[in-house]
């Protein structure tokens, strides 16, 4: 998600209260409330054009934007909800997409944080990558949930057989909501920004990292304290194994790709006697 300033500054004064009622509450069923809610305000202003256009005109006054988002939602969702929209619409966007944009994120962040406090943070980063390489390697699955004609409740109800008693709620609510509105993006990027998105919760970078060969739990430890040290900042690993590599493994952190795989080191080889 790219935002203008004017909306990363409007979304950062919105998760600043969302953090403060989050602090004041001790109840995690509070917090899945409060992220269900603002998934379905999502869903409507993705369907009301003229609606999201009205809450996000910085032409107009902001406390008639307060107005209008009150009556509409007052009675209709919690207090705590209320007081979220009533600080993204007297906030100043840069275009109603991005106040949307910003109504999606603190909805995502309201959930993870809601993992966190249930120490299911890790999990939920795991599960949300697992199921993002399952979708990925599955090109039948991933058209049907491309699909723009198909049926949302089959897809989610689809995915919901695939996951049901294996990822925790906060993890299904996450996927259950990028399949119904995936506003342009392939399920299995969604599910590794979703998954790239816990990890930073934990503020620590994610390290991806392809295998010819299962890692022991050993070597995971291993490359988690020595990728650490080199960085300086906890890194997270999420491992595949990939056969094609033939020997060794790659890691992928942000934009930098380390190459030790025979493969890697086969096509290197190769640009070099080519050059």
């Amino acid at each position: 998600m790219t935002l203008h300033a004017a909306s990363r500054e409007a979304l950062a004064a919105a998760e600043l209260r969302l953090l403060e009622l989050a602090d004041a509450t001790t109840s995690t069923d509070d917090l899945a409330k409060l992220g269900e809610e603002l998934f379905a305000v999502l869903g409507l202003l993705i369907e009301q054009r003229t609606l999201r256009g009205s809450l996000a005109d910085a032409s107009s006054e902001a406390g008639g934007r307060e107005q209008l988002a009150r009556g509409l939602f007052t009675g209709k969702v919690s207090d705590a909800t209320l007081q979220i929209l009533v600080a993204v619409v007297t906030a100043r966007w840069s275009s109603p997409r991005e106040l949307v944009d910003g109504v999606e994120s603190l909805a995502r962040t309201t959930l993870l944080v809601r993992a966190e406090r249930d120490g299911q943070l890790d999990s939920t980063e795991d599960e949300l990558f697992r199921l993002g390489r399952i979708v990925a390697g599955s090109n039948e699955l991933e058209l049907l949930l491309a699909d723009p004609a198909g049926d949302v409740a089959g897809k989610v109800a689809l995915v919901g057989s695939l996951i049901q008693g294996k990822v925790s709620p906060v993890t299904k609510t996450l996927v259950d909501q990028l399949i119904r509105h995936p506003r342009g993006v392939r399920v299995a990027d969604g599910l590794s920004e979703l998954a790239d998105l816990a990890a930073k919760r934990r503020q620590r970078s994610v390290a991806h990292v392809k295998s010819a060969v299962e890692l022991t739990a050993e070597q995971v430890d291993r490359l988690t304290a020595t990728l650490t040290t080199i960085y300086s900042r906890p890194i997270a690993l999420h491992v595949e194994v990939d056969p094609a590599l033939a020997g060794g493994l790659t890691i992928k952190i942000g934009d930098e790709i380390i190459d030790g795989s025979i493969a890697g080191r086969l096509a290197a080889l190769r640009r070099n006697l080519a050059s």
